[in-house]
């Protein structure tokens, strides 16, 4: 055992010699930190376990898939059929994004929360803005890499939202497409982005945002806080002279514990749910497609579809450079005076609006309340129904009525359930807005009249049908006498 500790004395002594690294890591573990900084400041140290994970899957995945337009689709369903473990790694790569977009958010919620952004620490402030947008450039063309109908259709909205910049427009949908239109350039493109330039992006800053919270230090409890004004830096390190506390391993427990958790949790999706399911192959010529996005930017999904017309250009090109620029200005506008929340009583309410509102969006994304659903099964006649009934429901079907309006809880959201249409509108009313459609319904002048007919017997069925149970109100010219 002696003889064992004194070859890795030896070895540590070689290495400190040469190299002064040994030295290095020890100071940089023993570097102090101010007290109280409890389990609200470990989202820093959990994003940067999970971009870690993120390098590590990512590499693997990359050694197998082909970042071709012809085999990149067939390259990933074999990994995730076929390959030895490969729907877990799929899964560790998908929640590891998941995990990421989350924790990068909650840190600079912690971060605005706690107005760590103040003097001195203006500059880590602006590369976690950095950050940030690398994250989510990360997870976009992340999500172009499955290219299946998704994923080529949302390069195509993303290029159609960049078309619409004043002057540099054509030239960013060159740089999303790699060229003027979609295809194999496009794929080649989102792979070198997400595979090389953003990592390097990431590391870079991650470098220069590690280094500026060693030089400045760990920002301090807000209750225990100097103003943020020239004379604070000798005040904080006074205070790390008087009360701070190693960074290891008073500290560092915390933030090695949550990491492990971030893994466990990440694992145990990846495990239990598995990667995303790959849509159906890349077919631009599909128009019938209603493309998503990954859950991570439903919220701008669900804003820009619920948009008025008029409105959708000026805030897809300010909409993003107004939040940039808000976080970019902020240490300059708000970077003197107090943190303590008591001067900054909005600063709360701002957070919970923004969390509530892209909470909000998110479902409304989720739900696509705007968007027909090409998918849904063919709605089914009552049982024991007449042949016109059937007719009328195969009708329905045909002409896509299904894809916007629900018949017994089945069908599309974006127009009125007509489960019980005759509760509201008579047989008349029923046939012309048939006839000559309303808002987004079109007018189908073109049915035949005993078309017509059939599907108006088959909405109204189902009245027929409480009537029968004694469940029916009387409908009369539109109006029920309930």
């Amino acid at each position: 055992m002696t003889r064992r500790v004194s070859v890795w004395a030896r070895a540590a002594a070689w290495v400190e010699e040469r190299s002064g690294l040994p030295s290095a890591v020890g100071r940089l573990l023993r570097h102090p930190v101010p007290p109280r900084t409890g389990w609200r400041y470990v989202f820093g140290s959990a994003t940067l376990v999970a971009f870690a994970l993120q390098v590590v899957t990512g590499t693997v995945l990359a050694t197998v898939y082909a970042p071709s337009a012809a085999q990149a689709y067939p390259s990933l369903q074999w990994i995730t059929h076929a390959a030895a473990f490969g729907r877990v790694l799929r899964g560790l790569h998908y929640f590891g994004a998941s995990a990421m977009v989350v924790l990068v958010a909650a840190h600079m919620a912690r971060v605005f929360l706690t107005a760590s952004y103040k003097y001195p620490r203006e500059i880590a402030w602006l590369t976690g803005v950095g950050l940030l947008f690398a994250t989510l450039a990360m997870a976009f063309t992340g999500q172009l890499l499955r290219w299946d109908q998704d994923a080529i259709w949302s390069a195509v909205v993303a290029a159609e939202q960049a078309a619409r910049v004043p002057l540099v427009g054509p030239w960013l949908v060159h740089l999303i497409l790699g060229g003027s239109t979609l295809g194999a350039p496009t794929l080649t493109r989102a792979f070198a982005t997400h595979v090389f330039a953003l990592p390097a992006a990431i590391f870079a800053l991650v470098g220069v945002h590690l280094w500026l919270v060693l030089r400045n230090g760990i920002s301090e409890p807000p209750e225990i806080s100097a103003p943020a004004e020239p004379g604070y830096s000798a005040w904080y390190r006074a205070l790390l002279a008087r009360e701070g506390r190693p960074f290891w391993p008073d500290v560092a427990w915390r933030d090695a514990a949550f990491g492990a958790l971030v893994v466990a949790a990440v694992l145990g999706l990846a495990l239990a749910v598995g990667p995303v399911p790959l849509g159906r192959p890349p077919d631009p010529t599909l128009v019938d497609a209603s493309p998503r996005p990954d859950w991570y930017f439903l919220w701008y999904f669900a804003a820009l579809a619920e948009l008025p017309r008029r409105l959708e250009t000026p805030v897809m090109v300010l909409g993003p450079l107004a939040a940039a620029a808000a976080l970019l200005a902020l240490p300059f506008v708000g970077g003197r005076g107090s943190r303590h929340l008591r001067a900054r009583r909005w600063a709360p309410v701002a957070v919970g609006l923004a969390v509530a509102g892209l909470a909000w969006l998110t479902v409304l994304g989720d739900r696509e309340p705007w968007s027909p659903r090409f998918a849904v099964r063919p709605v089914a006649a009552p049982a024991g129904a007449t042949p016109v009934v059937a007719q009328g429901a195969r009708l329905f079907h045909d002409r896509g009525c299904e894809y916007c309006h629900a018949v017994g809880g089945q069908g599309g959201i974006r127009g009125p359930d007509l489960t019980h249409v005759a509760e509201r509108l008579n047989h008349a009313q029923i046939v012309a807005r048939i006839l000559g459609g309303a808002g987004n319904m079109p007018a189908y002048p073109d049915l035949a009249p005993g078309e017509l007919e059939a599907i108006v017997a088959y909405l109204t069925t189902r009245e027929t049908e409480r009537a029968g149970r004694g469940g029916r109100r009387v409908v009369r010219g539109g109006q029920s006498d309930g």
